[in-house]
């Protein structure tokens, strides 16, 4: 069988590929703090990913599905694209923080030193706050509010409406914070700032 052929095949496949190139190279070729670090951008990619794309894409292609009157409409993107990308999109914030938090822990910074900007922690906390922001923003404001724009729960049009607007202002809020949060994680690792 083909793993290619199945979307878990293939990150199986890839997890399998990246343990054969760790034993490949031996020794220090990944550690429990480079395995944490390395998890932390996996999660974060798919995130952001759909972050993008969400943002890029596929609101401005809904807005155009809806203008145009003699197309298909939003609705496929709706009922079948929207609630897999958002399951995606709201279990790969989770599990950004979640290893970002203990990267900090096995890097030796600490939580505790990242979110009170202290020390080695100030440029990486930057990031965790913004990062933590994000996350409330996935949980608190973008996913309730798309349940109800997608018709997952019953809302009068009225809270449709506002939900658009706070989901909208939600996931654009974190597009612009990932640009800063993305520049103070790479900073961490590389010795700064990039000014």
């Amino acid at each position: 069988m083909n793993p290619l052929k199945s979307v878990n095949g293939t990150i199986i496949l890839g997890f399998v590929t990246a343990v054969a190139i760790m034993l490949a190279v031996g020794g220090d070729g990944l550690n429990k703090w480079s395995l944490v670090v390395w998890l932390h951008v996996f999660f974060g990619i798919i995130w952001i990913g759909l972050l993008y794309y969400f943002n890029f894409v596929q609101v401005p292609a809904v807005g155009e599905a809806l203008a145009d009157e003699g197309g298909p409409g939003p609705a496929a993107i709706n009922k079948y694209v929207a609630p897999r990308a958002l399951w995606w999109f709201r279990w790969s914030a989770l599990l950004t923080w979640l290893s970002g938090a203990a990267a900090l822990e096995v890097m030796g910074i600490g939580l505790k030193n990242a979110f009170t900007l202290s020390g080695d922690g100030q440029i990486i906390g930057i990031g965790a706050w913004l990062g933590t922001i994000m996350l409330f923003n996935v949980w608190v404001l973008i996913w309730p509010n798309q349940k109800k724009i997608l018709g997952m729960v019953e809302a009068s049009a009225d809270e449709i409406a506002k939900g658009k607007m706070v989901a909208l202002m939600a996931s654009r809020t974190n597009t612009f914070l990932s640009i800063p949060m993305i520049m103070c994680m790479v900073g961490q690792g590389h010795g700064g700032l990039p000014f």
